[in-house]
């Protein structure tokens, strides 16, 4: 397997537009396609860096096939390699986001925020690398 293969993590939404906003405009993600689902078929958005080799596919709409159940190891973490700063932290949650508590690694090494479908993002000032 090619190890530079691109990545989407896809996950429904109970509200598409608030997801957009939390992603978007709070962690400042770009929207690299959108899409109407037909009868029967759900709405999608995906959101990414144009950079990153990882996207987030959000699915929604009156005919989605599974509702959100997030729990409190549903993590997307993203290693900053710095502390996050307080204008990020202002956005997501002025974007519909809430801090909360996520356990004590986490707590220590950066703070939590649940989308407004509950799941969470971690922003982790720690770096990270899987090279060895």
């Amino acid at each position: 397997m090619d190890p530079s293969a691109s990545i989407r993590i896809a996950r429904p939404s109970n509200d598409l537009a608030a997801a957009e906003r939390f992603y978007r405009d709070g962690l400042g993600l770009r929207v690299l396609y959108r899409a109407r689902g037909g009868p029967g078929e759900h709405d999608l958005i995906m959101l990414g860096w144009s950079a990153a080799g990882w996207h987030l596919e959000l699915v929604g709409g009156p005919h989605l096939a599974a509702r959100p159940t997030p729990t409190a190891e549903d993590l997307l973490v993203i290693y900053l390699g710095e502390p996050p700063d307080g204008a990020l932290l202002s956005r997501l949650t002025s974007a519909g986001g809430r801090r909360i508590p996520q356990n004590a690694y986490w707590d220590r090494w950066g703070v939590t925020v649940a989308d407004p479908d509950g799941y969470r993002l971690v922003l982790s000032r720690r770096t990270w690398s899987n090279a060895a």
